[in-house]
């Protein structure tokens, strides 16, 4: 890496084991740190400017966070349930699901990589992220029109209420839609965050993470606010149509609302941040490096680099890899598990299956929602348990905790069987059930605030030596995220294409990373400096 900002933006990272001749160019790096690597202002003769902006500026220059964050929340929400309206198996659609990782895994760093450079005079990072939430909002709409619009090019025309096939068309465009919106998630996610760090000065680095993770929160809140209410449809009832009944017409509505959100927190964002743009002059430097930018260099990279890693980098990355396992199923298939274990509805049965599926998403939304509410009040809590108790037993403990809940899904879906058994079927579960399966939900929050932010923060440690670890964490991440969704279908389908099969091989990989987090993992020291990170 240039020692001077003004030789060089690029984020090229040596390792201490790693060949001289080998380098890693992972903007992530950049934009996942806190620590004083981050980029400054920069006037328009290319010199740095160091300085601190004030709090209102901060507060307003990221409330984009909250508008991507509310989609998302909507994303984890209504999805998966949706996808089964158009006739897509439920084994199948994890599949659907690669797109994320696959788009984090190489846009996300050359992203970064581009951003870095650009001498656009609107700023280095404000055009990126109008690009992107101009690429959300399309996306959203080619979604939420998806059965609309298969419709139109030749799908069934029979009634949405009666037809329970296959709808090829429109399964096709969602797919289109689904892929182009996790690739303009991942446009916007990593700019956006380095933006923040080039307007605080050196003192202000906590702050403005505090102020990112906040906005996150609200939009995270106010995204499953908007999937648990479930009646959308009935406010908007002009969204429905022949191709697109309750279900359609609910996601439409909310992912409509989403792109006015977003609208609002993109113009807000690209108002109130005022960016010095990068000087032309100054970028002769970066000329060496274009051949490196590409996507398919930047997974070379990373790919190779994972063969040299400095030795402590291995247990970090297993026990990484063994954490997303046990995630995953859970981000898939939450509200899903709700609609059909706890209260054994079905998005493709008749009037009644599909009534309580939807009363079950909607719980599970609510579930999120608390979710997100212990998630935001836990984050309070890392740093003080890092510094007490290490950062190694405190991710053990999350992976832990994660075993105990997903273990508890088990329990919980037995006791709803026991409330379905014969001679009681299609009923709402117990209050009981109902509040058990709602309390896990809740529960996840604790642990899912530790696995947003301690992993990162470990590796940055484990690499402050060597450099890079944000990116090589980031990268190996989204490996085993690629890795769950090529195996959770054919695994579901192997056990009747219920969700309890994923979340079980999660409990398990949970258990398995705790165990290999307390025995693997180097000693670290107890300073804890939260990076924070979201996956989207």
């Amino acid at each position: 890496m240039a020692g001077k900002s003004g030789e060089s933006v690029s984020i090229s990272v040596p390792y201490r084991n790693l060949r001289k001749d080998v380098e890693v160019e992972m903007v992530s790096t950049k934009h996942q740190n806190d620590s004083a690597s981050s980029s400054p202002l920069n006037r328009s003769d290319g010199a740095a400017v160091a300085k601190d902006c004030s709090l209102v500026t901060l507060v307003l220059s990221c409330t984009v966070a909250a508008g991507v964050q509310f989609g998302w929340a909507l994303q984890l929400s209504l999805l998966t349930p949706y996808i089964q309206t158009l006739g897509i198996s439920h084994a199948f659609s994890s599949f659907i699901w690669l797109c994320g990782p696959i788009t984090g895994l190489v846009v996300q760093p050359c992203v970064g990589i581009w951003s870095d450079k650009c001498t656009s005079k609107y700023g280095r990072r404000r055009p990126f992220i109008l690009v992107g939430s101009l690429m959300i909002s399309i996306a959203v709409i080619i979604i939420g029109f998806s059965a609309d619009i298969g419709y139109l090019l030749g799908d069934t025309k029979e009634h949405c209420s009666t037809f329970k096939g296959t709808r090829t068309r429109a399964a096709f465009v969602f797919i289109i839609g689904f892929w182009l919106l996790d690739l303009a998630n991942n446009t916007v996610q990593g700019p956006a965050r380095a933006l923040l760090a080039d307007l605080s000065g050196p003192d202000q680095r906590n702050t403005a993470n505090a102020v990112f993770c906040l906005w996150m929160a609200i939009g995270n809140i106010l995204g499953f606010s908007a999937g648990a209410s479930g009646r959308w449809q009935e406010w908007f009832p002009f969204l429905t149509s022949t191709a697109c009944c309750a279900a359609c017409g609910n996601l439409k509505a909310a992912f409509l609302l989403a792109v006015v959100f977003l609208t609002i927190c993109t113009l807000v964002t690209i108002y109130f941040a005022e960016e010095i743009p990068l000087a032309s002059t100054r970028t002769s430097g970066l000329e060496h490096s274009k051949s490196n930018d590409s996507p398919g260099s930047v997974l070379v990279n990373l790919l190779t680099s994972l063969r040299q890693l400095p030795p402590d980098m291995h247990s970090v990355l297993i026990v990484m890899a063994l954490t997303w396992l046990s995630w995953f199923p859970f981000f898939l298939f939450d509200t899903d598990w709700m609609g059909r274990e706890v209260y054994h509805g079905n998005p493709t049965g008749d009037s009644l299956l599909v009534k309580l599926y939807g009363q079950g998403v909607r719980e599970g939304a609510f579930g999120l929602l608390l979710n997100s509410v212990v998630l935001g009040f836990s984050s309070f809590l890392i740093e003080p348990m890092c510094q007490r108790m290490g950062a190694r037993a405190v991710w053990a403990l999350s992976n832990f905790t994660v075993f105990a809940c997903m273990a508890g899904t088990a329990v919980i879906s037995l006791m709803s069987l026991r409330d379905n058994s014969e001679g009681n079927e299609h009923i709402l579960p117990n209050e009981t059930t109902r509040t058990a399966a709602v309390i896990v939900f809740a529960l996840l929050g604790f642990p899912l605030a530790i696995t947003y932010s301690v992993p990162f923060s470990v590796t940055a440690e484990v690499t402050a030596d060597s450099g890079g670890g944000q990116g090589l964490a980031i990268g190996v991440l989204n490996l085993a995220i690629m890795i769950v969704s090529i195996g959770a279908g054919p695994w579901d389908a192997l056990f009747g294409g219920g969700n309890l099969p994923a979340f079980v091989l999660a409990s398990v990989a949970a258990f398995a990373a705790g165990v290999i987090a307390l025995r693997s993992l180097p000693t670290l020291s107890s300073s804890f400096k939260s990076t924070g990170f979201h996956i989207g």
